[in-house]
């Protein structure tokens, strides 16, 4: 009797490979998010060589007596599921004209391509038919119009479905436009089931991709280093943390790159694994980089050829990590001199052009002539720019390094990380004070000699007012010395001029010695402040010659011996330019002058 009862209550083999054709489908990243009711039964007996079909409600009915695999029946559950998916039984996209057998043919033909195109395995059928397919696979509508005009092909892919052969494996096609299942279920239900498991699936694929993508760029040895600084170097551990590293030999070789480079509007260093450098060396190589992209040195050009700039910032930064036994220095791409230690890139930059023929052929750790330092901090990074986002990640881990004792610092970094947090003073500012120093400010008197004004409510009492004695203005005075040459932009000579104008008229300044140069010296004479932003005709635009206007004026009788002069040019002149008296230079950011000069420097924006 027990025998008899447990053979009664055994589960044939064909239900148990449905049912792990369902685990198959709630496995996988589509379909696993679609949720039908199915039913298992025999089918009458001139319906047993169909599989299974579908119902416009939803149902999956299979036939028990079939015997599929796992797959198979998975590959049928997948099938049945897009044509409720798909819209194929909803009657606001189904016409009521239709030909139902034609519709359901288009339909399985569609539906095959799909799960061909995902990849999805164990057809019952021969699915590779349609790839000879005559007509648009587009879409269904596509289908069924070429089925309808070339009615003699649709038997050829009847084997397509998952029913008998010639039926249909939507079961209740013909209803769906008054079913009552549709008056609690939307029309539209399935397919926006379909589209949120959809946009779930490929979400997870990215994210699955990504993951594995960031698994293998962590177990990296350059992602290994970065993590170094992270863990152990504050100072340039907020850098390390938002710069993506690329270890790809062969993207290193298509660009160029030798050893490492940096790209800091992408926020991406990338580093050659084929130049075998040692763990020590990627963490001196990564400093390096992140040093970079935290002062800026992108954006700090200004008009400098780039890769001199580059190598100038090279040999400053190299020095600080030697000084701060960051790892160990690379053999091949280091720029490092001891006797450059304490200068600053722009005055390294300067000695550079100086020897260029020599410097060209330094090589950074990118290679020969080229810069490491790619793109600039011009992008976003959330509301704020890169290189603004940069600097802060620098100062915030310089004041977390001081705090915590992680080790000193040299002083020349220290301040220059602080310079970047600091607002930059223009150089009209800087101008005025240098000649603070040449121009003390003028005492003013009062006078009732002239009423200045009279108030309408008391018309007949005078007031006082201000006025310079021109006694002490007299020799109150300064050189101009511009360079009219035709390397000089009408636009450059302008900003330097109205500069000019308006710091004499605000320092009392009555008249200003102007020197036009180029191949000769023009002498205008003395000019108000006036006369200089309005109506100066600027004459010459040949060659480049400053020692005559220099010379006329030092020698002047009519120009006093203490009095600065002050040389506007674009730093293509002599060599050998030779002032006796105190001066000064002002020059578009990005020119330098051809020698080293005494008088200091100013450099203004275009």
């Amino acid at each position: 009797m027990a025998k008899n009862t447990k053979n009664k209550n055994k589960i044939p083999p064909s239900v148990e490979y449905i049912n792990e054709g369902w685990q198959i489908i709630n496995q996988h990243q589509l379909f696993g998010r679609l949720e039908f009711d199915y039913r298992i039964q025999e089918y009458d007996d001139n319906k047993k060589s169909g599989s299974a079909f579908v119902t416009s409600a939803g149902y999956i009915v299979f036939n028990k007596n079939k015997r599929h695999s796992p797959q198979e029946w998975a590959y049928i559950i997948a099938h049945l599921m897009l044509h409720l998916s798909l819209g194929h039984t909803n009657p606001d996209k189904v016409s009521k004209s239709v030909d139902i057998r034609l519709w359901n043919i288009a339909c399985d033909i569609y539906i095959t391509k799909f799960l061909q195109d995902i990849k999805f395995s164990g057809a019952t059928m021969e699915v590779d038919i349609i790839q000879n397919f005559p007509g648009s696979l587009r879409s269904e509508q596509t289908i069924y119009e070429y089925l309808t005009r070339n009615i003699g092909q649709a038997d050829f892919y009847t084997v397509l479905g998952t029913y008998a052969n010639g039926c249909g494996d939507i079961f209740d096609l013909e209803d769906i436009w008054d079913k009552p299942v549709w008056r609690w279920r939307s029309n539209d239900y399935f397919e926006k089931k379909f589209a949120y498991a959809l946009q779930h699936s490929v979400k997870s694929v990215l994210q699955s991709a990504a993951s594995a993508e960031l698994l293998a760029e962590y177990d990296t040895r350059s992602r290994k280093a970065a993590n170094w600084f992270i863990n152990s170097f504050p100072l340039l551990g907020g850098l390390a943390a938002h710069f993506r590293i690329i270890e790809d030999s062969d993207y290193c070789q298509r660009n160029e790159i030798q050893i490492a480079a940096v790209d800091v509007s992408l926020k991406e260093i990338y580093v050659n694994s084929a130049a075998g450098l040692t763990d020590d060396e990627l963490i001196f190589v990564l400093a390096h980089e992140y040093l970079h992209a935290g002062l800026d040195h992108a954006d700090r050009a200004k008009g400098r050829d780039h890769y001199l700039w580059n190598v100038a910032c090279d040999y400053v930064v190299n020095g600080w990590l030697r000084e701060m036994h960051i790892g160990t220095m690379p053999e091949n791409g280091l720029l490092y001199d001891e006797t450059l230690s304490g200068m600053s890139a722009e005055e390294i930059y300067d000695e550079l052009v100086r020897n260029i023929r020599t410097t060209r052929k330094l090589m950074t750790f990118r290679g020969y002539g080229k810069g490491d330092i790619i793109g600039s901090g011009e992008n976003q990074h959330g509301s704020v720019s890169l290189d603004d986002f940069c600097k802060n990640a620098l100062m915030q881990g310089l004041e977390y390094h001081i705090s915590s004792g992680r080790g000193l610092i040299p002083e020349g970094l220290i301040e220059e990380i602080k310079a970047l947090a600091m607002p930059p003073i223009p150089w009209d500012v800087k101008l005025a004070k240098w000649f603070d120093d040449f121009f003390v400010p003028v005492e003013k008197h009062r006078t009732y000699a002239r009423p200045s004004r009279r108030q309408a409510s008391t018309p007949d009492i005078p007031r006082p007012r201000y006025f310079i004695d021109d006694t002490l203005t007299e020799g109150r005075t300064f050189g101009v010395v511009i360079d009219t040459s035709g390397s000089m932009s009408a636009k450059d000579i302008g900003i330097a001029l109205g500069a000019i104008a308006s710091y004499a008229d605000s320092k009392d300044v009555p008249k200003v010695r102007v020197i036009f140069c180029d191949a000769d010296a023009y002498d205008n004479g003395y000019m108000s402040p006036e006369e200089i932003a309005g109506r100066v005709e600027v004459v010459g635009r040949g060659g480049t010659i400053l020692q005559p206007g220099i010379d006329l004026l030092e020698s002047a009788k009519n120009f006093p011996k203490d009095a600065p002069i002050l040389i506007i040019t674009d730093g293509y002149i002599e060599r050998d330019l030779k002032i006796k008296r105190e001066h000064a230079f002002l020059i578009p950011e990005g020119h330098i002058l051809p020698f080293r000069p005494c008088g200091k420097v100013f450099y203004y924006g275009k």
